[in-house]
C-alpha cells in the first residue's frame, strides 16, 4: 500500500479556516482531525464525498462555544494520508479507521453530526457502539443495504465518477451543487487543496463505487444490521435534511420513520440548500444543533 501525504503548504491561508491541526497515527496512515472547544459532551462532525472537515468550518465556532467539537478527515481526504491505489479503499477500512480514532481519543457522550458517507459510516458506528453516543443529528445521507431501489440520479453520479476517475475536479463538483449563489474561487481552491495532483484523488474517485447497490457488496450487511439496531434507538435523534438535494433528499422520511425518537423532535428542513448543506447553511444548522442539544440535556 503506497501512502501519500499532502504537503502542509497546500493548506496555508485557507479562507475561514483558522484551526489548529491534530494528528493520530492509525496503522499505516496518519489521520487529521480538528479539536476545538471543551466540555463533557463531544460533537463529532463527519464529512462525506468528496469533501473534508473544511465543510464544517462555519459550524465549529458556535458549537465550540459550548461543547468539544471533533471533526476528522477520512483517509484519502483533507489533511489525512491518502492511499494511492483505489483498491486500498473499502467500507471496512474507513469504518475501522474511524472506530480507532474514536477509541484512541476515548470520545464519549458523542453527539454525531453526519452527512453523505459520514452517515453511512457514522450511523453504523453509532449502532455498533451505542454506549459512546448520546445523540444523532442526521443530514443528507442514507444507509444503503443493496436491497432498495437505486435512484437514477445516484446511478448517473456513480457512472460519472467511474468515468472521470482521479481526473475528478473536486472543487468544481462541489460548486455545481450550490443552489443560491456562486461559490467563490478561493473556497473552491480550499476544497481542492488536499490534492496536489490526480495521484492523490483515489479515495474521492472510488467512494461512489463503494456504496452498496447489491446485498452482497461490502458494507451492505453491516448497514442492514445498523438499520435494525437504530430502529430500536432510544436516545435523541434529529433528522435535518435540505430541500435541494437531488440524490439523497428523499431519505429524510426514511430516517424519521427509522428512529423511534425522531418524532419527539421538530420536523426541520434546511431551506435553500443542496447536497452540501453545511457549506450553504452552516451557521443555521449549528444553531439548530445547539437547540436540539439544549432540548435533550440529560
Amino acid at each position: 500500500m503506497r501512502v501519500l501525504r499532502t504537503p502542509d503548504g497546500r493548506f496555508q491561508n485557507l479562507p475561514e479556516f483558522d484551526f489548529a491541526p491534530h494528528y493520530l497515527q492509525i496503522g499505516d496512515t496518519r489521520m487529521h482531525y480538528l479539536d476545538a472547544g471543551a466540555g463533557a459532551d463531544t460533537v463529532l462532525c463527519l464529512h462525506g464525498e468528496p469533501t473534508w472537515c473544511y465543510l464544517y468550518r462555519r459550524m465549529i465556532p458556535p458549537l465550540a462555544e459550548r461543547y468539544r467539537v471533533v471533526a476528522p478527515d477520512l483517509v484519502g481526504f483533507g489533511k489525512s494520508d491518502k492511499y494511492a491505489a483505489p483498491e486500498d479503499y473499502s467500507f471496512h477500512m474507513h469504518y475501522d479507521k474511524l472506530r480507532a480514532l474514536i477509541e484512541s481519543l476515548d470520545l464519549r457522550d458523542i453527539t454525531l453530526i453526519c452527512q453523505d458517507w459520514g452517515g453511512l459510516l457514522g450511523l453504523t458506528l453509532a449502532a455498533d457502539h451505542s454506549e459512546r453516543f448520546a445523540r444523532l443529528v442526521v443530514l443528507n445521507t442514507f444507509l444503503p443495504t443493496g436491497e432498495d431501489k437505486v435512484s437514477e440520479a445516484f446511478l448517473q453520479w456513480r457512472a460519472f465518477s467511474q468515468k472521470v476517475g482521479t481526473r475528478m475536479q473536486v472543487g468544481r463538483l462541489i460548486a455545481q451543487t450550490i443552489t443560491n449563489y456562486e461559490l467563490p474561487d478561493d473556497i473552491i481552491a480550499a476544497y481542492d487543496a488536499p490534492y496536489p495532483d490526480d495521484n492523490y484523488k483515489a479515495g474521492a474517485a472510488v467512494f461512489p463505487s463503494l456504496v452498496p447497490i447489491t446485498p452482497d457488496m461490502p458494507g451492505a450487511a453491516e448497514m442492514k444490521a445498523a438499520r435494525r439496531k437504530l430502529s430500536q434507538w432510544r436516545k435523541p435523534a434529529q433528522v435535518m435534511f435540505s430541500d435541494g438535494d437531488p440524490i439523497l433528499g428523499g431519505a429524510a422520511g426514511f430516517f424519521r420513520r427509522l428512529f423511534p425518537t425522531a418524532a419527539d423532535q421538530p420536523e426541520i428542513t434546511i431551506r435553500g440548500a443542496g447536497h452540501f448543506l453545511q457549506e450553504e447553511k452552516g451557521p443555521e444548522i449549528a444553531a439548530e444543533v445547539l437547540a436540539f442539544m439544549e432540548r435533550t440535556q440529560r
